[in-house]
């Protein structure tokens, strides 16, 4: 007697969830048209969150977290908001996580000396060129912070590359960075996280980082 046994599909790594789990979290990440978004896409991954790469910012609208990624200029990545704006702004108002890196944490503000179009204006205050001789500011450098986000990474050191920083005009610093002179590098308000470095360039305590971010979404959503 020969015994038929059907083949079984088994879910893809890039799939919302693994056998016995509970799904991943679906992650939006804002295309601006400029740039390489594979890094950022692929640290979320390995996180544990399940990343989406929109181009049609409409598409945002409906996101369960939005992530506003560290490629491009101020004027370019507010550009490919037009239209948009408010309705975002309302969306993260109303408590809708979001995680800004680097410009993507500058637009979160309400505006910024690098361009001319207004930020979304979540918090109070504006972007100003860095105070230092040597300009841009990359390279490793230390994060002070309490944030949960920071608990258990290995090294308080993360990838920076800016020529601009934030400077709010309200309660909203969760850390700094010390660059020929102290500059805030963390930034929350309700849902929303904003930090100047990039995580997904951060090696060990990048991705730390991003598996905290993780998981303080999972407890959210």
């Amino acid at each position: 007697m020969v015994t038929i046994r059907r083949s079984v599909k088994y879910p893809e790594s890039t799939d919302s969830y693994r056998i016995g789990q509970r799904p991943r979290v679906r992650v939006s990440i804002a295309d601006y048209g400029v740039g390489n978004l594979h890094s950022i896409r692929k640290a979320l991954e390995l996180a544990g969150a399940r990343p989406v790469v929109e181009s049609n910012m409409r598409n945002l609208l409906d996101a369960d977290v939005i992530v506003f990624p560290g490629v491009g200029a101020f004027d370019a990545a507010m550009r490919k908001l037009d239209g948009y704006r408010d309705i975002v702004l309302d969306r993260l108002n109303a408590g809708t996580p979001c995680l800004g890196i680097c410009i993507g944490a500058q637009i979160l503000f309400e505006g910024s000396e690098e361009g001319e179009m207004p930020g979304l204006g979540l918090i109070k205050g504006r972007v100003v060129q860095l105070p230092a001789k040597r300009v841009p500011h990359m390279g490793w450098n230390e994060v002070r912070s309490d944030d949960r986000m920071f608990e258990n990474v290995p090294s308080p050191y993360f990838y920076f590359a800016h020529s601009y920083c934030a400077r709010p005009e309200e309660d909203a610093t969760r850390g700094t960075t010390d660059y020929e002179g102290e500059f805030p590098s963390v930034f929350r308000k309700k849902n929303v996280l904003g930090v100047q470095f990039h995580p997904e360039k951060s090696s060990a305590s990048g991705a730390a980082f991003l598996r905290n971010y993780v998981k303080y979404l999972e407890e959210k959503l």
